[in-house]
């Protein structure tokens, strides 16, 4: 009596047997094989949907730079317009399909962009930060002038002395700021300081803006 064959497949040449270990080995990688590809679709639909909510925030000049379709576009532009919270989550749902849509070298593009805003956000935070400094260190060190027009010396000096010495002026309390605790105020060379360091840390030689009736340290 012949035996009943055994039910299974080959693999590489070699018979596997259903039921034999050698069968759940290869299912349970099959498995894993299947959740990883999920896993990675699911990770990769991620990280186009936050791209998509990035580029809300895009400056329009490297907005206009890129190569995107009008459909995604006019469907960012209209995302802006939405208040209300579901129908944005709907519409950076449908934002989310587009980019998925999009190859890798818009993609690509789309990253570089938004890295460049970031990298110059950080360098404008830097740059105000430097002249706030410059502006109390001129105010309020003697030796702080000498210093700066070491390092400017384009810069109108007999304007920058003025504007100082206006500045400590105004920044001298009264008896009866001290008895209530007030902060010292500043007045318009104080910010006219500022935009002066501004301008000629950034490499402007732009002079400070004069409101009409403002103090002119050159009549000082």
């Amino acid at each position: 009596m012949s035996r009943k064959p055994k039910k299974g497949y080959f693999v590489r040449g070699q018979f596997v047997a259903e039921g034999s270990e050698l069968d759940l080995e290869l299912k349970a990688e099959l498995r894993g094989t299947d959740e990883a590809s999920k896993t990675e679709l699911k990770r990769e639909s991620t990280e186009l949907q936050k791209l998509g909510e990035a580029l809300l925030t895009l400056r329009a000049d490297l907005m206009e730079g890129l190569p995107l379709s009008e459909k995604l576009t006019d469907a960012i532009a209209e995302a802006k317009r939405i208040t209300n919270f579901e129908g944005k989550r709907r519409q950076m749902q449908f934002i989310g399909k587009l980019m998925r849509l999009l190859d890798e070298e818009t993609l690509q593009a789309v990253r570089d962009a938004l890295e460049a805003q970031q990298k110059g956000s950080a360098r404008d935070a830097q740059s105000l930060h430097q002249a706030e400094k410059w502006r109390d260190d001129l105010i309020a060190k003697e030796d702080a002038l000498d210093l700066w027009l070491r390092e400017y010396p384009e810069t109108d000096t007999q304007q920058l002395r003025a504007l100082i010495r206006q500045a400590r002026k105004d920044v001298q309390p009264d008896k009866e700021s001290i008895s209530k605790g007030l902060a010292p105020r500043h007045g318009r060379a104080y910010r006219e300081i500022f935009q002066l360091v501004r301008a000629q840390l950034s490499g402007e030689n732009a002079q400070p803006e004069q409101d009409e009736g403002s103090y002119d340290p050159r009549q000082a």
